[in-house]
């Protein structure tokens, strides 16, 4: 009797899904996976600091911007990423007016100007390197902010109006993290509530 083939093992045997097959998959899947060119790829599961980071700068945001045009996801809106043929799931994206969907539901975003990511061992290079690549091709993203979750360090890449990043970096408890794409701010402190960096996957 032959086994039964899971999704995971056919990910190894399939060299190239077009978009189409990646998102009938995903549909039907247990577990977030990202779509980089053809490959699909697992993401890895989030730590509790990972969380309480991400939805502690997503609840600021949700309250400081209250009552403004700005809409906040976190986590399970999709990002289509046409131009390097991306599918992934930021931690927190930020978006202005209306989103622009792609598909038929709303499930997948295309514009936002503001996306948090915070940075994990298996995923720090990535995230740095080849994601912001592909996150700079969009038009509308005007603002990176990268949160290490195993000690205070924020780095904030800005857009000027040369179309050039600029880079900040925040590192003391008492910092300010001041954004550059709305009238917002937020204490470090905040930013790390309940964090336990004993507790780091580091």
């Amino acid at each position: 009797m032959q086994p039964q083939t899971n999704t995971v093992q056919i990910k190894t045997v399939k060299p190239y899904y077009t978009p189409e097959e990646y998102l009938e998959l995903e549909e039907k899947a247990d577990y977030k996976n990202e779509y980089r060119d053809g490959a699909i790829v697992a993401m890895t599961g989030g730590t509790t600091n990972h969380n309480k980071i991400a939805l502690n700068f997503a609840a600021n945001l949700k309250f400081g911007l209250r009552g403004q045009e700005y809409d906040i996801y976190i986590g399970d809106v999709r990002l289509w990423i046409p131009r390097y043929r991306q599918y992934t799931y930021p931690d927190v994206m930020v978006i202005t007016g209306e989103p622009i969907y792609t598909g038929t539901g709303t499930t997948t975003v295309m514009n936002p100007f503001l996306i948090i990511e915070v940075l994990s061992k298996s995923t720090k290079n990535y995230d740095l390197g080849d994601k912001f690549i592909y996150y700079r091709s969009i038009p509308d993203f005007k603002e990176y902010i990268l949160i290490d979750q195993t000690k205070y360090h924020v780095m904030q890449y800005a857009k000027n109006t040369d179309n050039k990043w600029l880079l900040s970096e925040q590192e003391s408890t008492g910092a300010e993290l001041k954004l550059s794409s709305i009238e917002f701010q937020i204490n470090l402190r905040d930013i790390y509530e309940k964090v336990d960096f004993a507790d780091s996957e580091e």
